[in-house]
Parts: structure tokens; sequence; C-alpha cells
């Protein structure tokens, strides 16, 4: 039986958003709820395409917050290097919001999955009837690569970018923990009020 609390999902913010987090939990940008100051990290070209995608839900994927499976995604070495539009980041600018399924499950907020990028036509979404089945759907090698282009595998970037897609608002007690690039990031969660042990620094997570 698959231990669905072994399965950690992580999804990227800009650390000036923690503030909001910790106020409101993670918001969608049409909540009630939404950050008015809200930072973004993410490629705006790629965020109108997946306003346009219909999840078999019959909702669109702009209703719903993005989780990756792991750290190091195509992502976020765009936000590092400013590629396609997107301003620059230092990675210490970027913070990682960590829970993982079984708090999603238990939180009973509706989620769907993806085997590879949401906005790829290759990609098929399943639900939480087939969550006991998510180690075999997805392809996690493929996810925990540090890097994804390879010539005789044209494919594996979509599949390293497999989502998990969480419907609404999220609270904040459904986040478990947060990961930053160093000690000067640290210390800005710290001051946020962010206890110590809810914290990790893991520089190799980042590009």
């Amino acid at each position: 039986m698959i231990n669905t609390s072994h399965i950690r999902l992580f999804r990227m913010v800009h650390i000036e958003n923690v503030s909001h987090i910790l106020a409101n939990g993670l918001t969608l940008a049409t909540s009630e709820n939404a950050n008015e100051n809200y930072v973004p990290i993410g490629d705006n070209s790629l965020i109108d395409r997946r306003s346009s995608v219909t999840v078999p839900n019959g909702k669109n994927l702009n209703e719903f917050l993005p989780f990756y499976f792991w750290c190091r995604m195509p992502m976020l070495y765009v936000v590092k290097k400013g590629y396609n539009g997107v301003p620059a980041q230092n990675p210490e600018n970027i913070v990682y919001c960590v829970t993982n399924v079984e708090k999603i499950i238990h939180s009973r907020l509706p989620f769907v999955f993806t085997n590879g990028h949401a906005v790829s036509k290759l990609s098929k979404f399943f639900g939480k009837e087939e969550i006991h089945l998510l180690e075999e759907i997805l392809d996690f090698e493929a996810i925990k690569k540090d890097f994804w282009k390879d010539e005789n595998d044209l494919d594996l970037k979509r599949r390293k970018e497999a989502e998990f897609l969480v419907e609404g608002d999220i609270p904040l007690e459904v986040i478990s923990g947060w990961v930053v690039y160093n000690e000067v990031a640290q210390k800005r969660l710290l001051e946020l009020g962010i206890p110590n042990d809810k914290i990790v620094t893991r520089e190799n997570f980042y590009f």
C-alpha cells in the first residue's frame, strides 16, 4: 500500500509572499483572500495558457494551486536565469512551501494529479480514486533528475514536471514546512514568526 505521507509536494513562491501565506494560507488569484501585493515568479505566457486548459471535472487549471513532486524544476531554472521574459531572481528569494499527499487527503481538499506538465496535451489527469496508483502512474526517476535534456528521451522534461493540483485555497495548517536556499532566507522566515524546526536550508534544492 502506498505511503502517501512520504510523497512530498513542493510549491515555489517569492519570499515576499510568505507573510500573506502565514495570514491567509495559499490563495488563488481569484480568491476573496487573494494577495493584492502578490509578487509573481512565473512565466506570464504559460500562466495565460493554463487558464485555457480544462480539467476533466470541468474546471480550469487556474482554479487549482499546483505543486510539483520534487525540487529543482525547469520553472526554477527559468526564474534563476531570467528566461522567457521572467525577471531573474536570487535563489534566496525563492521559498518552497512543502506538504505531502496525505495532508492534502486528510484536509478533504479536492485534487487531481497529472503524469506530466498539466498544459501538455500528452499529459493525463488522474483523481483521488487513483491515488493508490500514483507511484505506478508517475515517473519518479524522471521527476528527481537534476536536469532534463536528453536526446534519447525528448519527453523527459514533460514527465519531470508532473503536477499535483489542489482546487481552491489551501489553509496554512496543510503546509508542513519551508525550504530555503541559505541562512539569509532562513533568518527572514524566522523574523516572520515561522518556527525554526519548520524551516530547512537546502542549497542543493536550487540552481
